[in-house]
């Protein structure tokens, strides 16, 4: 038996570019420097509170099918273009 464990599987991260107003990235700048984080942690962690607080989106997570051929490239087009979600 190892006296260390392996460390934990790192989750798959991608590169999210996204536009936003020159006070949200300069609050989202000082929040990171006010929790010793990056930017990225930031958003990381409020995206996953709000998803988990959000009980109406959980119900729409839940009902969600993905696409049969397993590809997510379209995703974000059929996301954006339903009938509750902003535009591009």
């Amino acid at each position: 038996m190892p006296i260390l464990k392996a460390p934990p599987a790192q989750p798959k991260n991608e590169t999210l570019q996204l536009r936003v107003s020159q006070d949200l990235k300069f609050r989202l700048m000082r929040y990171a420097d006010f929790i010793h984080a990056n930017a990225s942690y930031v958003v990381t962690a409020a995206l996953e509170r709000l998803f988990g607080k959000d009980a109406e989106f959980q119900e729409f997570l839940a009902s969600y099918k993905p696409p049969e051929s397993g590809d997510h490239s379209g995703e974000e087009k059929t996301l954006y273009n339903s009938k509750n979600s902003p535009t591009k």
